[in-house]
């Protein structure tokens, strides 16, 4: 099955994956990013004292199997199944860990699973996002995009 969007935290990729970069002081998580593969946009936005990111746009909206919109049919909970892929919050509430980073849990609805994540503002137009199965973490960089 092709992937519906660019973040994919795999045990496997995440033996491949670099060390973490050094983020930049003061760089700013908030924007819209789009995904290293592409096919997805992420908007992320100050929530309390940390950042959420929610999708807000898919390459393919359509679903090529149903013909409907894209929804959470990974997810493990059978009443969120239903829930639209656009407007679907990946992450929510990642908190500061140092400057221009983050940390907290990130929904992967490839698989429909949560991983420990770390997020860092590699520079004005470069954001690290990865996700971590125990101390295996795996990654990528998203670019900041106007809408």
């Amino acid at each position: 099955m092709a992937c519906r969007f660019g973040f994919i935290v795999a045990v496997l990729a995440a033996l491949l994956g670099a060390p973490a970069a050094r983020a930049q002081t003061g760089a700013e998580a908030t924007g819209i990013w789009l995904t290293q593969a592409g096919d997805a946009k992420v908007r992320v936005s100050k929530c309390g004292g940390g950042i959420c990111g929610v999708i807000v746009w898919l390459r393919e909206p359509i679903d090529p199997a149903t013909g409907k919109p894209q929804v959470d049919d990974k997810n493990p909970n059978p009443a969120l199944r239903k829930r639209p892929m656009i407007g679907l919050p990946l992450f929510s509430g990642l908190q500061p860990s140092g400057p221009g980073q983050w940390s907290g849990q990130i929904y992967n609805a490839d698989d429909g699973s949560h991983y420990a994540s770390h997020i860092s503002a590699t520079g004005p137009e470069t954001l690290k996002v990865e996700g971590c199965v125990g101390p295996l973490c795996g990654g990528e960089n998203w670019t900041r995009t106007k809408r």
